[in-house]
């Protein structure tokens, strides 16, 4: 069995074997595997959640503490798709089959309340195409202005990290590349929506207005979700960025949940999406 012998994972976090073996005993964390030898082997998630612990802990978590929320952000970011790490996790959101003209009139009330009202927001944006990003550009420069963090993707001929906000390739066989997503961390407001387009037939490809493509979408203000896809966002930054990916997720760790009750930013945002479906 490949893996880590514990001295490695010493090595790469800065722990102590003792500690690391405490840890496992006292708080179930991490979990290694055996070598045939009997030997705890351990893998490269293992060092990042001790990794991300450890910070925490110099931040004055508990220990219980960070290795749960270690954990939490592990868990949360083992997905290449951010609609699927959302739809496929145990959570209150019921996936709605969209038309674009409705997944845009969403979109762009998550963006008009972000620039109207989110102070220090984290956002993410996923685009098909640059083309389409492009025309929306000036929305996310706007967001980006005002922004702790702002993340593009799209299929872009390189990064850009200089720009605001940072443009991050999707390759081409990603999962991302067929994906929709608006996400809004923020103190005091939280919301995204997702979406994957769904395969069209031969005739739709043809005759299908391109404003009534379908998507199957999901949005919500819960902000304990809309964390969860702003952890998949920073990991799939990672690849062409980790140094913002790391910044990211740590302005993250250190943010509370968005929580409003009962929220007034649900009623405004409510308010401006249906004047978009009405106009």
């Amino acid at each position: 069995m490949k893996g880590l012998a514990i001295k490695d994972v010493a090595e790469r976090t800065g722990l102590a074997p003792g500690t690391i073996r405490m840890w496992e005993q006292r708080y179930g964390v991490p979990v290694p595997g055996r070598a045939e030898s009997g030997y705890r082997v351990y893998t490269a998630d293992d060092v990042e959640l001790l990794r991300r612990a450890v910070s925490l802990r110099e931040r004055g978590w508990s220990v219980p503490a960070a290795l749960e929320r270690a954990r939490t952000l592990v868990d949360a970011t083992d997905r290449p798709s951010i609609y699927g790490a959302i739809a496929s996790a145990d959570v209150p959101v019921k996936p709605q089959v969209l038309r674009k003209r409705t997944l845009i009139a969403i979109s762009h009330a998550i963006e008009d309340e972000t620039i109207a009202r989110a102070a220090g927001p984290v956002v993410f944006g996923a685009f098909q195409h640059e083309r389409n990003y492009r025309h929306e550009e000036h929305r996310y420069r706007r967001m980006a202005e005002r922004a702790d963090a702002a993340v593009v993707f799209a299929d872009f001929p390189a990064p850009r990290l200089d720009a605001a906000p940072a443009e991050i390739p999707i390759p081409p066989d990603a999962a991302l590349g067929n994906e929709w997503a608006v996400i809004v961390d923020a103190p005091g407001y939280a919301a995204c929506v997702l979406a994957w387009e769904r395969p069209r037939t031969p005739a739709e490809e043809r005759d299908l207005p391109e404003l009534d493509r379908r998507f199957e979408s999901l949005w919500t203000m819960d902000p304990a979700i809309v964390r969860r896809a702003a952890l998949v966002g920073c990991a799939l930054t990672r690849d062409e960025a980790p140094e913002l990916a790391g910044r990211i997720e740590r302005l993250l760790a250190d943010r509370p949940l968005a929580v409003e009750a009962p929220a007034p930013g649900l009623t405004a945002l409510t308010n401006r999406l249906v004047g978009y479906l009405e106009g």
